[in-house]
């Protein structure tokens, strides 16, 4: 049987969409919209959060 290592969880706060743009409503000088990057605060943009130690498991 394989070890099982525990995997990365995914961020509670942002469903693993780490990070967003925002359009501002106005345009560049080319035509596009002008936008603002957004990351999540609590995983800092990773989409995923570490596995709590309590919720880790040792072996025998």
């Amino acid at each position: 049987m394989m070890p099982q290592t525990p995997t990365a969880r995914v961020c509670s706060h942002c469903d693993g969409f780490p990070v967003v743009h925002i359009t501002t409503g106005t345009r560049t000088p080319d035509g596009q919209r002008d936008t603002l990057a957004a990351a999540c605060p609590v995983c800092k943009g990773a989409g995923t959060r570490a596995t709590p130690a309590f919720l880790v498991r040792a072996g025998k």
